[in-house]
């Protein structure tokens, strides 16, 4: 019988994780289904571009998938019964598995602020950045539009959206100040690009509620607001949260530097899902460069598991953070190793296009996850190792 590898999800890492262990593990020997909600690869971090009215190049998975031996499975997951091995979809059925790599990713996080759900618009999904799109196209001139965060999601939201449509009166809220976690030239740089695209910033300002046409502040002020844009982070899918896997009260399933759950070894999760940390123990951010790592890990460590390999010795290390300014402004701000911040930075158009060939260069790695690298595929052994360590 086939070892049975369900990864759940196909976002950046799920469809890393599945294509390096579909180049890694022999056809006879396992079947490795990927279970989405969507039958296309959505390039999340493009999603402020699909809200602002720009077209996105569709990227069918089965595209993706073709020729890996990948089955895609398209369906919502529902459920996961981690003592029976199975995996509950919203069509009626369940899927068992051998082992589970778990990467249902993250969605908005509105931290309890009320009339979040009900007000506000969100791009940290497809379908959010389609309804915002919507919205967007329906508001006339003059009329505001209110970014609240001031991440990389809301920076990049912000100025596409003013970019895109001049005649609106754009803002964002910041509980804290504008791009204070960068340097001084790219704070400088990024004030340079708000003043020229007209965008009002509300710095050090907390917000208590959101109501149909407004924000209200923690002070009581009322930010006027046509449409309301909510960007302060994200939260983890709660489906492991339901399950006995060990998790954080964020709901991030703790990992062991495999990427394994270390209540239940046959279960690993990749991105936003997992509670992963870096070489120097601190925990990693979420992010697409942190994701891909714990994608290479555990897809690496689970193929060694299976066929007696050696584990996998990898360290993450950053490198920059790449923040779209519109399309033709951008701001690249070096960071060390362990992600703190260097006084150098690319801004303008050159970091623009920068930034484009990162995102031009995530989506070769998930259409291409072994580029450059062996594509030999072993056979499993017949009593795979319990544990990793």
């Amino acid at each position: 019988m086939k070892h049975r590898i369900v990864v759940l999800g196909a976002g950046y890492t799920g469809a890393v994780a599945a294509g390096r262990l579909a180049r890694r593990l022999h056809g006879d020997d396992v079947r490795i289904t990927v279970v989405n909600a969507e039958p296309d690869f959505v390039e999340r971090v493009r999603m402020h571009e699909l809200a602002s009215g720009r077209e996105l190049k569709p990227r069918p998975l089965d595209e993706v998938f073709k020729g890996t031996g990948i089955v895609l499975r398209l369906a919502k997951v529902t459920g996961v019964n981690v003592s029976d091995k199975t995996v509950a979809l919203d069509d009626g059925e369940e899927l068992g598995y051998d082992t589970l790599v778990y990467a249902l990713g993250s969605r908005v996080n509105d931290h309890g602020i009320p009339g979040v759900a009900e007000y506000a618009e969100q791009i940290a999904s497809r379908p959010g950045a389609l309804k915002l799109r919507e919205r967007l196209a329906g508001l006339a001139a003059g009329q505001t539009v209110t970014v609240v965060g001031g991440g990389l999601t809301g920076i990049e939201g912000v100025t596409e959206i003013a970019e895109a449509r001049p005649d609106l009166n754009v803002a964002l809220v910041a509980a804290g100040g504008l791009g204070d976690w960068v340097s001084a030239k790219g704070q400088a740089h990024l004030r340079k690009v708000f003043a020229g695209l007209g965008i009002t910033v509300h710095e050090h300002t907390k917000v208590a509620r959101v109501e149909a046409d407004a924000i209200v502040t923690a002070d009581g002020t009322a930010i006027p607001s046509d449409v309301t844009v909510w960007t302060t982070g994200f939260a983890v899918h709660p489906i492991a949260a339901a399950t006995s896997l060990e998790t954080l009260p964020n709901g991030q399933i703790v990992v062991d530097d495999m990427m394994a759950s270390v209540s239940h070894p046959d279960v690993y999760a990749v991105g936003d899902a997992a509670q992963a940390k870096g070489s120097d123990g601190q925990l990693l951010r979420m992010s697409c460069a942190s994701g891909t790592f714990t994608a290479y890990q555990a897809a690496d460590a689970l193929a060694a598991r299976l066929t007696g390999g050696k584990l996998p010795n990898t360290t993450i290390r950053y490198f920059q953070q790449c923040i779209s300014l519109g399309r033709k402004e951008g701001l690249i701000q070096f960071v060390t190793a362990d992600d703190r911040t260097k006084q150098s930075a690319l801004r303008g158009r050159i970091a623009a296009t920068y930034k484009e060939i990162i995102c031009w260069g995530a989506y070769v790695g998930v259409a291409n996850p072994m580029l450059g690298m062996p594509t030999r595929k072993r056979h499993i052994t017949q009593q795979p190792v319990a544990t990793i360590h």
